[in-house]
């Protein structure tokens, strides 16, 4: 079943979003995982955290997309020296007029790259976090609109490494997705390898996605259906992280400190639907819920130092309530 009124916009739509994955190939060999949970973000108004080790592209991921989208983009490098103000911007003293004026900070554009946000202090991360929420910033009395689509795409660094500040639970919870970027294939590396050895870097890359196009896709995003069965199915998944014994979830459950919060809920039902609509389809299936559970549940789960004694991590968890939880009749 495919759209009816819309379904020629629906295949544009479709092909644009095929040539972003494309003109992004150009310049970053692999991470078409990353690329499309980064378009999910976009297309349901949410904010992803990427976690990996450094070198894997991430920051030349975003802004490349960045650029295919023809945003605008500011990166921020977080350090532990990093104030506020040097986000969100301040009141500065102009001496010819005698009067405060505003200094916007690089909050003010369309997709921020947080890169290494767990190096700097509670304070900055609150501010960011304060922005993505509120989708607004107060500068001394003035309350100015961030631009739309406004999206935080952040980058951590394992938390076991040295020089890195967690962030606070209720805060990651802010983040529609948390993805784990992995090491790229022998056969990937050895193109990356290829192409910066020739000196074949710098690509030009051409716009497929205008503002105007987010904003449909948006819309379209929100027309897609899904059925009581799959919301049901939703809210058991979701409920089995806080009561896992219940579902048969024994062995997990000594695991589980606290379950998912209901921003599970909301934020897998959106990226099922966003995932259906890249897909092609007006409608949800079950397997748009299962591909994207682990990303939007793996740090809504908090675990206990048992699952750390004993290397059990999220992804098992996760693993564990789609093999167990029944889909609803």
């Amino acid at each position: 079943m495919a759209f009816s009124a819309s379904s020629e916009l629906h295949q544009s739509h479709q092909q644009k979003i095929k040539q972003v994955f494309d003109e992004v190939a150009k310049v970053v060999v692999g991470q078409n995982y990353m690329v499309n949970r980064l378009l999910v973000g976009l297309f349901t108004n949410g904010h992803v955290l990427l976690e990996g080790v450094p070198g894997l592209a991430k920051t030349l991921t975003i802004s490349t997309l960045a650029k295919v989208l023809h945003l605008d983009f500011q990166r921020i490098q977080f350090t532990p020296d990093l104030l506020p103000a040097d986000l969100i911007g301040t009141m500065i003293y102009n001496q010819k007029d005698g009067k405060f004026e505003v200094k916007k900070g690089p909050i003010f554009a369309n997709i921020i790259l947080a890169d290494e946000i767990n190096r700097s202090p509670a304070k900055v991360q609150s501010a960011l976090l304060e922005a993505m929420q509120e989708k607004q910033v107060t500068i001394g009395e003035t309350t100015f609109k961030l631009d739309r689509p406004f999206l935080v795409l952040a980058t951590q660094n394992p938390v076991d490494q040295e020089g890195t500040y967690p962030l606070p639970e209720a805060q990651v919870d802010r983040f529609l997705m948390k993805v784990f970027v992995n090491y790229p294939t022998k056969e990937e590396e050895l193109e990356i390898m290829r192409r910066i050895s020739n000196m074949q870097f710098g690509y030009e890359v051409n716009t497929m996605l205008t503002k105007e196009d987010i904003f449909s896709i948006r819309d379209g995003v929100n027309k897609v259906k899904i059925s009581e069965s799959l919301e049901k199915y939703i809210i058991e998944l979701v409920t089995a992280t806080r009561k896992p014994k219940e579902y048969k979830l024994d062995h997990e459950a000594q695991y589980i400190q606290f379950g998912a919060s209901p921003r599970a809920s909301i934020n897998l039902n959106l990226s099922a639907k966003a995932v259906a609509y890249m897909e092609g389809r007006d409608y949800v299936l079950p397997e748009d819920i299962k591909e994207v559970a682990l990303d939007v549940m793996n740090h809504r789960i908090l675990l206990n130092y048992e699952a750390e004694a004993d290397n059990v991590k999220t992804a098992d968890i996760v693993k564990a309530l789609l093999q167990k939880v029944p889909i609803s009749k």
